[in-house]
């Protein structure tokens, strides 16, 4: 195994020979913010143009991949290829085509009306968007792109093989092994095939890399939730994904064996369910799905409730229901609440909080466990990875969509599946695996970092999200001096904490800062013939941070302020 980290090695710009180049932008090292390069000659192949929504948001909604190097080399990207409509693989597309010209959008099925839907509230850019089939096949001068048909937890979600002179290189996509699928099996006669004409690289889904156990069914969870509807007499209220659109179909297919109407809320789960119906994934008898006005009338018997917010959101709907803020739903006794998800990374402590609240105000509450299958993750755990591993048969093998531990399984994975050890590389976003006739190594890395953006689509300075972090974390100290026209100090410094320290309990350490300021700044005045506000400003609080964090083991923002009169 091969692991160099990326701030090792040299920044590139701009590539000008031969060889085959693989990278990413995003969805190394993190779950999310999925980004996928392949270069080779005067052509660019881009896969997947996704988010990431931050775990500590300060101010900002979601987190999208640095586009430098796409922007500076736009002239050679022949395309942009979707595996799936998930947010994590198609929510930067709006910001992409608005920063790199973009020839064509290749995308699948429901993806493509997902893609549609979300680039209607992006009137000021334009997209010229390419159906695609899993049996489509796209020649350029240096690739060939073809499609294999995976299983996840949304239809149409494909792999993508991409066919250069050294072989083929194999990018999966999100995927699980599924034996009973509700929407057709994995192409596994495609993956065959394309072993047997050579896989240069797999590049495989490592999100389960840690999880042993065979991913159950889609349609077992569906068989669950149904007996699950058959045994609650009151209304249920059900919350998963927005995007997991067979889980919907098998919520709408319960509640309609259940005799229950179906009322959706939600912005982001009434969007997908309004697509998802006009492509028929969504299935329901006339009257099934009901509005707000109607429902009060309907006994709580006959009422299935389905919602946003099963990772604990604060402005999702089962969010505000728990709260007792949401205009429509109030939650009453006998209610039953299922989370229909498990919890990503992070959600934990949100989610528990909302399910105490939901307790309170006296409802019951299903979670996903081994006695109440609720949910199963649309990804792939270590038995299926070894299966994608065995089928395709990779030369070379690099893990993504992940974090680093299940990068560094999914090699420990492959490495027992027949890989040599010196063909596996872990790497991080920018780092480029570079093949060529005689070898291949990784001697190079692109620009790559995070952009932030906030509820107003604007970009947030990476300068202004650490500023929010100390604020968050060591709150801000202001220290005002005082001074005549000539600077020169008439009263001693005046201090001003915000979330630092409460001041009337730490007289002392107030005190001991003001002298420490005051003798900072007499030391200057007395030193200079031309007093320079920025230079002692900075001095101040460069000086004022080693000497507060002695102290305290905190560093506040601290904002020195000269009043002149």
């Amino acid at each position: 195994m091969k692991n160099i980290k990326t701030t090792q090695l040299p920044i590139i710009e701009s590539f000008n020979d031969d060889n085959i180049k693989v990278f990413a932008l995003g969805g190394l090292g993190e779950i999310g913010k999925n980004m996928y390069v392949i270069e080779c000659n005067s052509e660019i192949i881009i896969i997947d143009s996704g988010i990431l929504f931050p775990d500590n948001a300060y101010g900002v909604d979601y987190i999208i991949p640095d586009y430098t190097y796409l922007k500076a080399n736009e002239n050679k990207i022949i395309g942009l290829f979707i595996t799936h409509g998930h947010e994590d693989h198609i929510g930067g597309i709006p910001y992409l085509l608005n920063n790199v010209k973009i020839p064509k959008v290749y995308a699948c099925g429901l993806a493509v009306s997902l893609i549609k839907n979300k680039m209607s509230e992006h009137n000021n850019i334009s997209i010229n968007l390419v159906e695609y089939t899993n049996d489509s096949i796209f020649k350029f001068k240096n690739f060939e792109i073809s499609f294999f048909k995976t299983n996840h937890s949304i239809p149409d979600s494909s792999g993508i093989a991409i066919k250069t002179r050294l072989g083929y290189i194999l990018h999966t996509g999100d995927f699980k092994i599924d034996l009973s699928p509700i929407s057709g099996h994995t192409d596994y006669g495609k993956l065959t095939t394309y072993a047997k004409e050579g896989v240069l690289c797999l590049l495989s889904d490592s999100t389960n890399a840690n999880v042993s156990k065979f991913s159950v069914s889609e349609r077992k969870i569906g068989d669950s939730i149904k007996s699950i509807f058959s045994n609650i007499k009151g209304r249920i209220l059900i919350s998963t994904f927005a995007s997991n659109v067979h889980r919907v179909q098998q919520i709408v297919e319960a509640s309609v064996g259940a005799k229950r109407k179906v009322i959706v809320f939600g912005r982001s789960m009434e969007k997908t369910v309004n697509v998802a119906q006009k492509m028929n994934y969504i299935k329901a008898p006339n009257g099934t799905f009901i509005g707000a006005k109607e429902f009060p009338s309907l006994p709580p018997e006959n009422i299935t409730i389905l919602s946003t917010g099963s990772q604990g959101e604060p402005l999702a709907a089962l969010s505000r229901i728990a709260d007792g803020s949401h205009k429509h739903i109030k939650i009453i006794p006998g209610d039953t609440i299922i989370f229909s998800s498990s919890a990503i990374p992070g959600n934990q402590e949100s989610i528990n909080r909302t399910i105490n609240k939901l307790y309170r105000a006296g409802a019951n509450v299903i979670v996903n466990s081994p006695l109440s299958d609720t949910h199963t993750s649309g990804h792939a755990s270590e038995t299926e990875l070894e299966i994608m591993l065995a089928l395709t048969k990779p030369k070379y093998f690099a893990p993504i969509h992940g974090e680093y531990t299940m990068q560094q399984r999914h090699i420990e994975l492959a490495i027992d599946t027949g890989v040599n050890p010196e063909n596996c590389f872990l790497l991080e976003n920018g780092q480029v695996l570079t093949f060529s006739e005689k070898k291949v190594y990784s001697h190079y890395a692109v620009a790559s970092g995070n952009i932030y953006i906030d509820s107003n689509n604007c970009n947030v300075d990476n300068n202004i999200i650490k500023e929010r972090k100390i604020l968050s974390d060591d709150g801000m100290l202001t220290v005002i001096f005082t001074t005549d026209e000539d600077y020169k100090q008439r009263l001693a410094p005046s201090v001003v904490s915000r979330g630092f320290i409460y001041m009337k309990n730490s007289e002392e350490l107030v005190s001991s800062i003001k002298t420490k300021a005051c003798e900072l700044y007499d030391k200057y005045y007395s030193s200079t013939k031309k007093f320079n506000s920025n230079f002692v400003k900075n001095m101040i609080t460069s000086e004022l941070t080693v000497y507060i964090y002695e102290k305290t083991e905190r560093k506040p923002m601290i904002i020195p302020i000269i009043m002149s009169y």
